[in-house]
């Protein structure tokens, strides 16, 4: 969803309330339903990162909507489930010889998994019925809330996507670019919910001048691109090796033989490891340098009038987040990816992501002239 479209569903939703106004009873109910729903959406985020850390995701080998909401509940139903997962690659090729409970620890956590995703399923879709059935938004905010529910849906139905590819012959992994896919589909969702947040949240703001806003939106962009690229490295475990920094096999950028033995050449940013590793390290550093530039850039303009205050505060703050992020990002590739760096790691990115997104969001708001963030 666009931030075009977003603004205009929001803006088609009027009801008088400026950006200057307290917020009325029914937008602070739907707002803080929308923070509720994105906080849920950062931890299934987490959780997916553990479920994959653990080796989990490939544990339950069926997609039952409905039914699979139940857990086993006897010895014999432990069994059955377990007879599954004995006939796929992955128990073949790594966990021959797994004991029932070992088995059970990896399967809770992926029904855990699907069942936060039902949850947030139903924390989303009833409230908004409910908003919906008593006037509380209308229009086109409706319209851009039922489409991200709808996205929703979609990132489920991707996700058995993911698993069912690493259930082929052959596989003890889900495909690294499905992976992606799942995870970036996840991250545009949490975006979408979290510019919509901000857009119901009245604040006045001085406009900012044309480069600071189409920086912001490259940031987001570039989150977005650096988390991709963190997704490949997962899906390829390329976090455990070359775990040296700055340099890669004793250089810093490796020779070509290494970064693209593969043909045709756009197969190694996909599929090789060392490229894999070595591009989402270049996307660090162009993520962060681009992040300094927009802060620096932003306060100068703060001081000469042509940005606002506030702007100036969120680039710097912007900024900051990137580069702890990276600073983990490294701990992580030094420490051969514990589970606990990892996750840091992937929570950290969605800081990065949710920061630049409000950033982006409070200056698109203010080129608007302060339009009103209504819910009728």
């Amino acid at each position: 969803m666009t931030t075009t479209s977003i603004d205009d569903a929001i803006a088609g939703a009027r009801a008088g309330v400026g950006d200057r106004g307290p917020a009325q009873p029914g937008q602070r109910a739907v707002r803080n339903w929308l923070i509720f729903v994105s906080c849920l959406i950062f931890v299934m985020v987490v959780v997916g990162g553990a479920t994959r850390l653990t080796g989990s995701g490939l544990s339950i080998t069926e997609w039952k909507p409905i039914t699979g909401a139940i857990p086993p509940l006897s010895h014999g139903a432990w069994m059955a489930e377990f007879d599954l997962y004995r006939a796929t690659p992955q128990y073949r090729l790594l966990n021959a010889g797994m004991s029932l409970g070992e088995f059970q620890f990896i399967y809770l956590w992926e029904w855990g998994h699907r069942q936060l995703g039902r949850f947030i399923g139903l924390a989303y879709m009833l409230p908004l019925l409910w908003f919906a059935v008593r006037g509380a938004v209308r229009g086109r905010l409706l319209v851009t809330l039922a489409v991200i529910g709808l996205l929703g849906g979609l990132q489920g139905a991707i996700g058995w996507i993911m698993v069912h590819s690493g259930l082929q012959p052959g596989m003890t992994a889900v495909a690294p670019v499905k992976l992606m896919l799942h995870l970036l589909a996840a991250c545009i969702l949490l975006a979408c919910v979290v510019a919509v947040i901000v857009r119901l949240s009245p604040r006045a703001e001085a406009r900012s001048a044309a480069r600071v806003r189409w920086l912001a939106g490259l940031l987001v962009a570039g989150s977005f691109a650096q988390i991709g690229l963190g997704a490949l490295v997962a899906g390829l475990h390329a976090g455990l090796t070359y775990n040296t920094w700055p340099l890669m096999d004793g250089r810093f950028i490796p020779d070509a033989a290494t970064l693209a033995p593969l043909d045709p050449w756009w197969m190694n940013m996909l599929a090789t490891v060392p490229a894999v590793q070595f591009n989402h390290r270049m996307g660090a550093y162009i993520l962060l340098a681009l992040a300094i530039f927009h802060a620096v850039d932003v306060r100068r303009l703060a001081a000469a009038g042509l940005a606002s205050a506030r702007a100036a505060h969120r680039a710097m703050a912007l900024a900051g987040v990137i580069a702890v992020q990276g600073v983990i990002g490294v701990a992580t590739l030094l420490l051969a990816v514990p589970i606990w760096a990892g996750l840091l790691h992937q929570a950290c990115a969605l800081a990065v992501l949710v920061t630049a997104v409000i950033h982006a969001r409070r200056l698109g708001a203010a080129r608007s002239g302060g339009a009103a963030a209504t819910l009728r």
